[in-house]
């Protein structure tokens, strides 16, 4: 049986392993950004030696303890599929993509739970010093861990020191992989909106609290530690999301005509770019469009004269080149999922914006007209990198390695039942866990701070003076 319900093996294992990816990107970027925002706070309280600061640096260490062990858990399924699901994608990138998931694990997550485990239990023994050094760590390491992830994925799109033996990509240049620009490029635009993630969560906490004139000044102090990470953040996605755009011009071009649905190349001397649009794959064109003339050549190209070749010449292009087939992306995901992410992004700079003018105006403490706006950002951020994912990975189809490997001939040999089933199984569980991760969140933020003398300790260590000895 080749389909089930009209669905093969390579669209179910395609959807398994698309929706498992968002599933667990619900909690990646929430962790390497929040570990950040909590080490800022554990300095603030160290320098100063408030034990506000320092209960405010506990409270917001709950929260991050909650995502990060539910987040664990949802990334064990992601290196299970390789193997299970994309055999012959594993037999041909094994080499090369093998190496940066070792390192994953190795350099960045034993390092980032060991001294987590360090910063929480053992706060009431380590001296200040070692406890903020430990949070830091783990913020470094959460860091490392993203971009270890990211170079993987970067070879995939813009493969580089390698060659092939034996139908298989073999490592030539470890350094020119760990320096794939396109790496680096994407490393920045994802941390960047880790910061957004974790930044809108802390402004969403702790101006509820600031509301309720619960611990102002402890929450003063991270509703303006959020704020400027998410102006940083926001500033950061839009231009490293510019430069992405610019370079996919040059070593991705279908998707970049995917990006903003252009199927023929433009006439004349400037590129238009499309504000709207309905794209047909089956017609090959749009069936309704709204253009700004000249707007394209400077988004792609920092000028008002260069243009970028059209689905239809690219589609002739890899033909002669790679063969016959449909190099063509599905268009329309691509196009609103592009647009859904740039608007989300320009959105959530315009609240920081506000919020900052609001600080300049000494008026930071009371959340304003926009509180309901605020209470809500949280899920822009997320909503956002889903999207920029949907954009970037169907923007690349037919290959999962571009130029090299296509999607189709890098599945496995399954049946679709057993696909289908565990698929069902996933979304049952991640589905699960992501529910209780947002309820354990969301009341876990709501209880707030206790007051620095009601706290609960740490356990205590353990007593190992002999019963003999006591006596």
């Amino acid at each position: 049986m080749n389909e089930i319900l009209g669905f093969s093996t390579l669209d179910l294992s395609r959807f398994q392993f698309a929706t498992t990816s968002i599933f667990h990107y619900f909690f990646v970027p929430f962790t390497v950004g929040f570990a950040l925002i909590i080490a800022v706070l554990q300095t603030l309280a160290y320098r100063s030696g408030d034990p506000k600061l320092e209960n405010l640096t506990r409270f917001f260490g709950h929260l991050f303890f909650i995502n990060f062990a539910v987040g664990v858990v949802t990334g064990i399924v992601q290196e299970f599929q390789f193997g299970m699901n994309w055999q012959g994608f594993s037999n041909f990138v094994g080499n090369i993509f093998g190496i940066p998931l070792a390192l994953e694990v190795l350099m960045a997550f034993f390092l980032e739970s060991t001294f987590l485990g360090l910063w929480w239990f053992g706060k009431d023994r380590l001296p200040a010093w070692a406890s903020l050094a430990s949070i830091w760590i783990v913020a470094a390491g959460t860091t490392i861990s993203a971009f270890w992830i990211i170079i993987a994925n970067a070879w995939m799109q813009h493969p580089v020191g390698f060659e092939i033996k034996n139908g298989r990509a073999v490592m030539t240049d470890a350094w020119a992989i760990v320096t794939n620009p396109k790496g680096l490029e994407w490393f920045a635009h994802i941390w960047a909106g880790s910061l957004t993630v974790a930044a809108f969560f802390v402004l969403a906490v702790s101006a509820y609290h600031l509301r309720r004139r619960a611990n102002v000044e402890a929450f003063r102090v991270s509703f303006r530690v959020a704020l400027i990470t998410a102006l940083i953040g926001s500033g950061g996605v839009i231009l490293a999301g510019h430069e992405q755009g610019q370079s996919a011009v040059r070593d991705q071009p279908m998707k970049y005509a995917a990006f903003s649905a252009l199927w023929d190349t433009p006439e004349g001397t400037q590129m238009p770019e499309s504000l709207i649009a309905l794209p047909s794959n089956a017609a090959r064109e749009n069936r309704f469009e709204l253009s700004v003339p000249y707007v394209g050549s400077f988004l792609a190209f920092n000028n008002f004269t260069e243009k970028a070749k059209g689905i239809n010449d690219l589609q002739k292009e890899y033909e002669a080149k790679y063969g016959p087939g449909n190099y063509t992306p599905w268009v329309w995901p691509v196009y609103w999922s592009f647009r859904v992410m740039v608007g989300l992004g320009f959105l959530m700079l315009l609240v920081t914006l506000v919020y900052v003018w609001r600080w300049r105006q000494g008026k930071l403490d009371d959340p304003g007209r926009l509180y309901p706006l605020l209470l809500a950002m949280p899920l822009a951020p997320h909503l956002a990198n889903f999207s920029g994912w949907i954009a970037t990975e169907m923007g690349r189809q037919p290959w999962i390695v571009q130029g090299l490997l296509r999607t189709g001939d890098a599945v496995s040999q399954l049946n679709p039942m057993w696909v289908l089933l565990s698929l069902v199984a996933f979304w049952v569980v991640y589905l699960t866990l992501i529910g209780l991760d947002v309820f354990l969140l969301t009341r876990t933020a709501r209880a707030g701070m206790h007051e620095p003398d009601v706290e609960t300790p740490s356990v205590p260590a353990p007593d190992y003076v002999p019963e003999g000895a006591r006596a």
